[in-house]
């Protein structure tokens, strides 16, 4: 098989370019830009394009499958003359479902937890030496790709994305791989520059668990008052709702409280107990039993950058996480409260996508910070113009958090140096965003913050 990738170097797009370069499948690809780590994973498996930029020539009546990233624009010189040639076009969900039509697929959604509770099913299946395929949205621990796909495996366990398919496909993602075990971990208005109202962005979720078959099993986060009630109208498959796992912490530890005994964790948190469970049922829809689940799940220690522990000594530590959203925010912050109930906690978030650096959107964030003792918050100015939206002030900001405390910093320089300058001893510093802070390197940061307290 010949496939050519037009936009490669995403992340998702990249990474399911080498799980095909890995199964023997002809690639190329191009893109306009592609950074690190993109760059030099794609020149590790020699299908770094050899220079930048669109080039139609490269597409030839050869090719078996072209996909199309979402970088991608419809008027793209390449996609025309793909479009020209008649050749098959692809987008990468439905490329992803091409390559599993055979396979049982554990399909994940929902607006947070998404990535944690693919890695878990993942971790475990593969703890109890059950091959499966997945795409998960972010780098494992011990894993070489975000992609596998093989002829040999019955399972694919996928990530499924609420956002826009393609430029040319307007459906959301997890609609275009039609689970036969699909999970919705909650429900939390986001991306409303395509879903413009709450109940838009709630109908992509209901479509999403009808499309499950009568034989099919529908996972569902039930202590969400929004899923709960759609739950109750979902009618054909078989539904599993869940709540968060009986559990309690001893000496900084989380142990489950299971029919097995109490089964210590490497994880903690009232939203990862719930992701947890929401784990243990899809993987019993592939008849894993609890006690294997249990046995396994002992040693999973978290997805990157989800409640990641960058940096710590005796009486201080910083963890990183992706968490942007309002609810992402509270369950993070609350996570870590949990956690270390005695410490001081110092919260520090970065306004990132679309919806965040919305004016109209930012009063969804108020009280989203208030279980911490410090909170900061940054934003790019760079990032809203180059976004194309009105510029936002500090003190749009300050109201829409609703805590009159709050720090509001629109420099990466100047939040670095509040950073290193904070008062740690005894305290958690909980770096949150799906960006970089505009280039700070918190893995780094946290090393130096601890290294100058005893």
């Amino acid at each position: 098989m010949k496939v050519h990738f037009i936009a490669i170097g995403g992340s998702a797009m990249h990474n399911l370019a080498i799980a095909l370069r890995l199964k023997g499948y002809e690639v190329t690809g191009s893109d306009d830009e592609i950074f690190d780590p993109a760059k030099g994973r794609l020149a590790k498996y020699g299908i770094l394009p050899e220079t930048v930029g669109w080039h139609p020539e490269r597409i030839t009546p050869d090719i078996d499958a072209i996909i199309l990233g979402m970088h991608a624009r419809i008027d793209n010189p390449e996609l025309l003359k793909a479009k020209e040639l008649g050749l098959r076009i692809y987008s990468y969900p439905e490329y992803l479902y091409e390559q599993s039509k055979d396979k049982t697929r554990i399909v994940v959604g929902g607006s947070h937890g998404k990535t944690t509770i693919t890695s878990m099913i993942i971790h475990v299946l593969q703890q109890n030496h059950i091959d499966c395929d997945y795409m998960v949205g972010a780098q494992l621990e011990g894993f070489e790709v975000m992609v596998k796909l093989s002829s040999e495996a019955r399972i694919m366990v996928i990530e499924g994305d609420e956002y826009l398919t393609s430029p040319i496909d307007r459906r959301p993602k997890f609609h275009v791989y039609q689970p036969n075990v699909g999970i919705v971990s909650g429900i939390a208005w986001d991306h409303v520059n395509v879903f413009p109202t709450f109940d838009i962005y709630v109908e992509q979720f209901e479509k999403f668990a009808n499309m499950i078959p009568s034989d099919g099993t529908f996972i569902y986060y039930d202590n969400d008052e929004v899923l709960h009630a759609l739950g109750e109208r979902v009618v054909g498959p078989r539904k599993q709702p869940y709540s968060v796992h009986p559990h309690h912490i001893k000496d900084g530890v989380t142990y489950l409280e299971t029919s097995v005994g109490d089964v210590p964790l490497q994880i903690f948190g009232r939203h990862n107990l719930a992701n947890l469970n929401a784990a243990r049922l899809a993987c019993g829809a592939v008849d894993v039993s609890d006690a294997d689940f249990y046995r396994a799940i002992s040693t999973f220690k978290g997805a990157s950058k989800r409640l990641e522990l960058v940096a710590k000594n005796d009486n201080s530590l910083v963890y990183k996480d992706f968490a942007h959203s309002p609810s992402k925010l509270k369950a993070t912050i609350a996570a870590v409260r949990e956690q270390y109930p005695d410490k001081h906690l110092v919260a520090c978030m970065e306004l990132h996508t679309f919806s965040s650096l919305t004016e109209s959107f930012l009063a969804q964030y108020a009280g989203a910070m208030d279980d911490a003792d410090e909170a900061i918050v940054y934003f790019s100015p760079e990032a809203i113009a180059l976004k194309k939206l009105p510029p936002i002030q500090p003190q749009m900001i300050m109201k829409a958090f609703a805590r009159p405390d709050l720090s509001v910093f629109d420099d990466s320089e100047d939040l670095k140096k509040r950073l290193l300058n904070l008062p740690m001893q005894d305290a958690v510093l909980l770096m949150m965003s799906s960006g970089n802070f505009n280039g700070i390197d918190v893995n780094e940061l946290g090393e130096k913050i601890i290294s100058l307290r005893p």
